[in-house]
């Protein structure tokens, strides 16, 4: 199992959401080295969620739980896990010497990167939980019917992000994500 890192600016798409909506697809991931990243993640790999923007926090835990449906090998399918207890920030990730070579110091742009077990552990441990090398994924949520953005705009869904483009994880906004209804 693989250990993962994802970017996302909570005004697009926060863990907030993730946690309401148990599962989404997660894409638009722009970079070459990030996509290749993205690609290489497989089911029941764990994954950080990070907050960019004004947060610049380590959030929670969500995993990969398959391919995302139709053809594009550039998104997966994610799930919620859990919320960490207490967010971990970038000041403090660079304040930690055993955090230098992590790409999330040295490449701040890559929205995707992979994370070695004794950074997750320390991730892990600095926002209070456990830092085993392995952590049980949370119970199968029951299956929720999947609409598109615009079915949820219409119903008077509340997503944030600018107006007349569809807002999806990973950053780019041209095509639409699938979200629980």
């Amino acid at each position: 199992m693989a250990r993962w890192l994802f970017k996302q600016e909570p005004d697009c798409y926060s863990f907030g959401n993730l946690e309401k909506d148990g599962e989404t697809i997660w894409d638009g991931v722009a970079n070459p080295l990030a996509r290749k990243h993205l690609r290489a993640a497989q089911v029941g790999d764990q994954v950080l969620f990070y907050h960019t923007g004004k947060e610049k926090s380590v959030i929670g835990v969500m995993e990969i739980v398959g391919a995302a449906d139709g053809d594009s090998t550039d998104a997966l399918k994610v799930r919620f896990v859990k919320r960490l207890p207490h967010p971990v920030t970038l000041a403090a990730i660079k304040a930690d010497p055993a955090f230098a070579d992590w790409e999330l110091v040295r490449q701040s742009r890559l929205s995707v990167m992979p994370v070695s077990d004794a950074l997750w552990n320390r991730v892990v441990a600095m926002a209070g939980g456990e830092s085993k090398a392995s952590e049980p994924a949370a119970a199968e949520k029951p299956a929720k019917e999947v609409a598109t953005k615009t079915a949820v705009a219409k119903a008077g869904g509340k997503r944030k992000g600018p107006p007349g483009r569809k807002v999806r994880p990973g950053g780019r906004s041209s095509q639409t994500i699938n979200l629980k209804t």
